[in-house]
């Protein structure tokens, strides 16, 4: 799908019907609009620091649709687009960039793994997530996320060397944004592309535009059901078109004119002049959605600002047993007035 909506008809994927298409677009608006909330939060003193992904939405919208219920995500820190598509609990959502890890605590029979921010070190145990699987004889797949900085990380080298050798079904995606922090593509590696570094691992490497929502399902959705013989690295080219986090200028590092070239190829435009000139959609419908997408928002911001943190929460699950130095310092955190 190109920048006014064109399809090639030729390389669309079977079974991709416009009624899903429409579907999926409404969860890219749907991101789009957490995003907006967040930031707002975050500004306010109300949410801690935030990654945006304005900009990233077809990349994590198309491959979330891509995942099959018995698939197994696993994200790093800015993949608040899948979590809503694999519906994850909005409330949960807020109150884990509120600052409270207890908003991270995946629900049961949720497939998917808790935000991770170390760079790239959720790769490795997406690799062991999936070989896993395939020792349990599982039909299912891990799919799993890096930004183009991460791809200078060993944990991403010595995970694509596991999955290569041990044919793991693990499908990764480059979420190729142009800029680590402040360090651009140009200066992160000398390779033409991130997708070519699959040839080292011996696995196949695919590099897709990623702000295309139809390729982008489409490369992880083949990627997907070729799991079983070994696993992909799908190089997801697009653009962060806000900061990296909250506590970042990217106006110290980036042009404006960068930022504009890149705002003309927005995912969710493209999506809306298709959808639009096939007659699926009109500003009615834009409206409707955003107003039920907003109403869904708020509600579970009110829901998670009533969340009153367990002080225990910090001091367990960190060794098998609480040692009694740690001991004495919950009991004094659970007694202190503080936490009213």
């Amino acid at each position: 799908m190109d920048e006014q909506g064109n399809v090639d008809q030729a390389n669309f994927p079977k079974g991709l019907t416009d009624q899903k298409i429409v579907e999926m677009y409404k969860y890219m608006l749907f991101a789009r609009a957490l995003d907006a909330k967040m930031l707002s939060l975050q500004r306010q003193g109300r949410a801690a620091t935030y990654a945006p992904l304005i900009g990233e939405e077809a990349t994590q919208i198309g491959s979330a649709f891509a995942l099959r219920n018995q698939d197994v995500f696993v994200p790093n820190f800015r993949q608040h687009g899948v979590f809503l598509v694999r519906n994850f609990p909005l409330d949960n959502f807020f109150i884990y960039w509120k600052g409270y890890e207890d908003g991270g605590k995946m629900p049961e029979n949720f497939n998917g793994t808790a935000v991770c921010v170390p760079v790239a070190t959720q790769l490795p145990h997406a690799t062991g997530i999936a070989f896993a699987l395939k020792h349990m004889n599982k039909d299912a797949a891990v799919v799993t996320y890096v930004g183009d900085g991460g791809t200078s990380e060993g944990d991403f080298y010595e995970a694509l060397n596991f999955a290569g050798v041990w044919k793991a079904p693990v499908v990764v995606i480059i979420e190729n944004n142009q800029w680590a922090i402040s360090v651009p593509r140009s200066k992160q590696t000398a390779a033409q592309t991130l997708a070519q570094k699959a040839i080292a691992a011996g696995i196949k490497g695919v590099q897709v535009d990623g702000n295309d929502l139809v390729a982008v399902y489409k490369a992880t959705s083949d990627a997907i059901a070729d799991a079983k013989n070994g696993p992909t690295l799908i190089e997801c080219v697009t653009y962060r078109m806000s900061m990296h986090t909250t506590a970042d200028d990217p106006t110290k590092y980036r042009s404006e004119e960068e930022v504009d070239e890149w705002k003309r190829k927005d995912p969710i435009a493209r999506v809306k002049a298709y959808l639009t000139k096939k007659g699926f959609w009109n500003d009615d419908m834009e409206k409707q959605t955003a107003d039920e997408q907003l109403k869904k928002i708020d509600e579970a911001v009110e829901k998670a600002e009533q969340f009153k943190p367990d002080p225990k929460s910090m001091f367990e699950n960190v060794y098998s047993f609480i040692p009694e130095t740690l001991k004495e310092e919950m009991d004094a955190g659970v007694a202190a007035d503080f936490w009213q």
